[in-house]
């Protein structure tokens, strides 16, 4: 019996490792307790080997589980600090735009502001330039005006004066003795005895000019000599330009006409190119109440301004070259008094 049951035990030992692999999982109760109980001691352990390796798999699988978690939190700590310095950078930006639009708004209100201010001023300043306008014309009026004025009390001063004689030179306190009419007859006898002896030479009013005596003043106020008539002043006026040296008491005294200040200003301008003339042998001489006159290739030319003179010089070259330094001075020197002006 025993020899039978290990034949039988040996032939299903063959069965069983004859098996096919496939089959593995044939039920328990096909094979006998020992058999069952050597399977569950290999199987244990394969299982056991398994369990080990399942569970090494497991704390590996586990441990990268952690590891992606941990770099996963970072990570989303890392998003939730980035979107919070997003959010804080939005905010700080929404700040920003808020600020910005304010200061457009505030340059938009100011500049609004100054163009409001800036029309008001130009409106202004046209209101200025018009009354500016206004007022230059006006006082161009009032200057032309003021020129006609002096012209026409200069022309009535001339012919107010235009029978006075003007004495330069008598010395201050000379006609305590014989008073004024009476130096007149005696520079008459002493230079003109024919013209001191005519009765109807007479004088009508004789004072010196101006009526107060500055002591600061080094020459002698000048003597006014009114006479009764025109012609008896240009008579005496022709006899001392013919004697050209005229004396009282032995003493150089000057006989002139006596003008107004306007008309002596525009005489005295004529003096430097009477001078040039005189010298050129070209005869000049100032007529009333302020003309040149001078010989000129034999003509006798005469000239009431400066610039109708210098038309007349433009056509003649030898008269250009005598007069263009003192014609070029005068012009400085009328361009520096309008400056000054």
């Amino acid at each position: 019996m025993p020899n039978n049951k290990r034949k039988n035990r040996g032939n299903k030992n063959k069965e069983v490792t004859m098996k096919p692999s496939n089959e593995k999982d044939t039920p328990i109760q096909d094979y006998e307790d020992d058999d069952i109980e050597e399977m569950q001691e290999a199987d244990l352990k394969k299982l056991i080997r398994t369990l080990r390796s399942s569970q090494k798999q497991i704390l590996e699988l586990q441990k990268s589980l952690m590891d992606k978690i941990e770099n996963l939190s970072r990570e989303n700590e890392i998003l939730r600090r980035n979107q919070n310095e997003m959010k804080q950078l939005v905010q700080q930006e929404t700040g920003i735009v808020t600020e910005v639009k304010n200061s457009i708004d505030q340059m938009k209100n100011t500049i609004e502001s100054l163009t409001n201010r800036m029309g008001e001023a130009e409106e202004r300043i046209s209101d200025l330039e018009d009354r500016e306008q206004e007022r230059i014309q006006s006082d161009q009026r009032k200057d032309e005006e003021i020129r006609n004025l002096k012209h026409i009390v200069g022309n009535l001063q001339d012919t107010i004066k235009k029978p006075n004689i003007r004495v330069l030179g008598v010395p201050e306190g000379m006609e305590r003795e014989k008073g004024l009419e009476g130096l007149f007859s005696e520079i008459l006898a002493e230079n003109f005895p024919g013209l001191e002896k005519d009765r109807e030479i007479l004088v009508q009013e004789a004072h010196r000019t101006p009526n107060k005596h500055d002591q600061k003043r080094s020459s002698p106020r000048h003597v006014v000599i009114k006479l009764s008539t025109v012609k008896h002043k240009e008579k005496i006026l022709k006899c001392a330009r013919e004697k050209r040296q005229i004396t009282l008491r032995g003493s150089p005294i000057r006989l002139t006409a006596d003008f107004s200040s306007e008309t002596l200003q525009a005489r005295r301008e004529w003096r430097y190119i009477a001078q040039v003339l005189r010298e050129n042998n070209c005869q000049p001489r100032i007529l009333y109440p302020a003309k040149l006159s001078f010989v000129n290739e034999g003509e006798i030319k005469t000239f009431h301004n400066k610039q109708k003179l210098k038309e007349f010089v433009a056509t003649r070259p030898a008269l250009q070259k005598m007069l263009k330094d003192v014609l070029h001075t005068e012009t400085k020197k009328h361009g520096h008094q309008y400056e000054r002006r």
